[in-house]
């Protein structure tokens, strides 16, 4: 099994079937252990990493959590507060009093309208999925310049890397800044050749997220660039 690893591309799995023997390794999420063999629970991609076998979803849904930061748009304005959609199941709310602006009773339209993208986290989650959003704290704010692209959120940690290090990489080498959003956005910022870079990167993990095409293509790009 760890041979299909070895490659560039990662084996598709479907549930029921018989990925190899699971001596010596433990099972991660989308894998169960029986008779001394692993069994897939999902559709996605075999992975194996620190002796845990999981699967790698194709493509998740966003679940909001308290305390996560996301990328928004504005799809509704009323009186007193904002309606986001986060890509999430459900819009999120804003109130005025968690705005960054001082804000008077009608007038939210004049700091926020319909389609404007913002930087928010999300203070509270109830048990219907129901989402108020806070943009009060550091670097929360309107996203007034830059573009934002979208990637599935399953593989915003693989854009990210271990503690941001493949983010980092990727802002040194473009020359923009970024910021990722646990719900699946990315806020791209920098003159128009390196956005137009970044943005290419990330659609290469877009299309071969479950590939390493994707840290290939960092490096080359930091080889191409270190020579200039």
């Amino acid at each position: 099994m760890s041979k299909g690893q070895v490659g560039a591309e990662l084996r598709l799995v479907t549930p029921g079937m018989v990925v190899g023997p699971s001596s010596g390794k433990r099972a991660g999420s989308g894998m169960i252990a029986e008779n001394n063999e692993f069994i897939a629970t999902r559709v996605g991609w075999l992975n194996e990493q620190n002796n845990v076998v999981s699967v790698q979803p194709i493509n998740s849904a966003y679940m909001p959590r308290s305390g996560d930061l996301i990328i928004g748009f504005v799809a509704e304005v009323r009186n007193n507060l904002w309606f986001f959609d986060v890509n999430g199941p459900f819009q999120a709310l804003l109130p005025m009093s968690l705005a960054p602006w001082k804000v008077e009773f009608g007038s939210t339209r004049q700091h926020l309208g319909i389609g404007d993208a913002a930087l928010a986290r999300i203070q509270e989650v109830d048990e219907t999925h129901n989402m108020v959003l806070t943009m009060k704290g550091v670097g929360l704010r309107r996203l007034n310049e830059g573009a934002v692209v979208s990637i599935p959120v399953n593989l915003v940690d693989t854009l990210r890397g271990d503690n941001n290090t493949t983010l980092s990489r990727i802002r040194d080498v473009t020359d923009c800044r970024i910021i990722v959003g646990d719900n699946g956005r990315v806020w791209i910022h920098g003159d128009a050749e390196n956005m137009h870079v970044a943005r290419q990167l990330i659609q290469t993990l877009n299309e071969e997220g479950h590939k390493k095409t994707f840290e290939s293509a960092v490096q080359a790009l930091e080889n191409e660039r270190g020579e200039h």
